[in-house]
């Protein structure tokens, strides 16, 4: 959709109204004139200009909120599972079990501890990923197509309609249902999953800076007997004993974990797309099964990078008595640590509710995104169309 102007939506009138000028008898085609035709219907994967970094901000911002609360409780027996050494009242054989006995034990709103802090970080850290992913997967289509748009960085080409006039007055032939990148004339080009995931992996140095100081407080409260009942509780006790650097003390292991996380995310979320929904049309099934399929596979993936983060975020009492300098520091010291404590199956601790917890979280994130990306970029097609 590089093309200026309406050029490239459907003209049903125009492509309905016969051969052109001067080519039948008398050229009833010019008195008659060109027939009224309906506005274009939105193509939401290419949003207006000047309009698209809000629209993906909100739309980004929306679906990372709702996917960390809906998924919130399993996201709690995750970070308990991932324990290196649980106490006993804390070992659990399943999901199921975990929160059955939390809200036994501990009461039915426990799991639910330190939701709060979660939202306010995932509303900013989701826009700014988000945007950011969308920008630079439209700006590295271009570097491929000039004035291409998503289609291009998705792996398609969107199908100008059959018979459709262009703006010179010819009638364009019928193209093929759809164009990969990388195969026919684009031969040799890059994949359009790499550079999804390329988009991805930077995103993510925006997301986890914004994420991080919450992600500490958050894991630190839903801890067994954590002594932390108010997030600014936390904030205050982590502040004042451990200083600033505390809230940032993962963060290059979470970097290390994210960004193999999301490159493995996008790139099956993008090659599911162009197989389930190759003319990238508004199909919330599609958007759901692929979001679905790409955190299983990133999350089973990386597991052993997210229970270092875990250990350095927490910095669990029970580990720390194995480390001689006191506190974890660094990705390479939590992985020793890892070891040392529970041998290699300790990386994979808390691997069934890991991807039990990225499956819906990341379904989802995609469908709210898509459908809200629609539903705004609708709106502005309409207002720009004088409704």
């Amino acid at each position: 959709m590089g093309g200026g102007g309406g050029a490239g939506w459907a003209r049903r009138g125009e492509a309905e109204a016969g051969p052109g000028p001067g080519a039948g008898p008398g050229g009833a085609e010019a008195a008659r004139g060109p027939e009224p035709r309906s506005p274009p219907a939105p193509d939401y994967e290419a949003l207006p200009q000047g309009a698209a970094v809000s629209t993906h901000m909100l739309a980004g911002a929306v679906a990372g909120v709702m996917e960390h609360c809906v998924m919130y409780p399993v996201d709690c027996v995750k970070t308990r599972m991932q324990s290196l050494q649980p106490e006993p009242a804390a070992r659990y054989r399943n999901v199921l079990e975990a929160l059955w006995r939390i809200a036994r034990t501990e009461g039915v709103w426990r799991p639910m501890r330190g939701m709060n802090i979660t939202a306010t970080g995932a509303g900013p850290a989701h826009a700014l990923y988000f945007a950011c992913y969308e920008k630079l997967k439209k700006t590295l289509s271009d570097v491929i197509h000039a004035g291409g748009n998503s289609h291009v960085a998705n792996g398609t080409a969107p199908d100008p309609p059959r018979g459709d006039t262009g703006a010179g007055g010819y009638r364009r032939p019928a193209p093929p249902r759809h164009t990969r990148v990388g195969s026919g004339a684009g031969r040799g080009r890059a994949r359009p999953s790499c550079f999804a995931g390329a988009a991805g992996c930077v995103a993510t140095l925006l997301h986890d800076a914004a994420m991080n100081p919450a992600e500490v407080v958050k894991q630190r409260m839903q801890m067994y007997n954590s002594p932390y009942q108010r997030v600014t509780d936390c904030v205050r006790a982590v502040w004042r004993n451990e200083g600033a650097g505390a809230f940032y003390r993962s963060y290059t292991t979470q970097l290390t974990m994210n960004i193999p996380f999301q490159a493995i995310h996008f790139m099956t979320y993008e090659f599911l797309q162009e197989q389930l929904n190759p003319h990238r049309q508004y199909n919330p099934g599609s958007h759901v099964v692929s979001g679905a399929c790409a955190g299983a596979v990133a999350a089973a993936a990386t597991t052993p990078l997210d229970v270092c983060k875990t250990l350095l975020n927490t910095q669990e009492s029970l580990a720390l008595s194995s480390n001689i300098s006191g506190h974890i520091t660094g990705m390479a010291n939590a992985f020793r640590t890892v070891y040392q404590v529970g041998g290699v199956t300790a990386y994979f601790r808390g691997v069934q509710a890991r991807v039990i917890y990225q499956m819906p979280s990341t379904a989802i994130a995609w469908s709210v995104y898509e459908f809200f990306k629609y539903i705004l970029t609708k709106r502005q097609e309409e207002r720009r169309a004088g409704k």
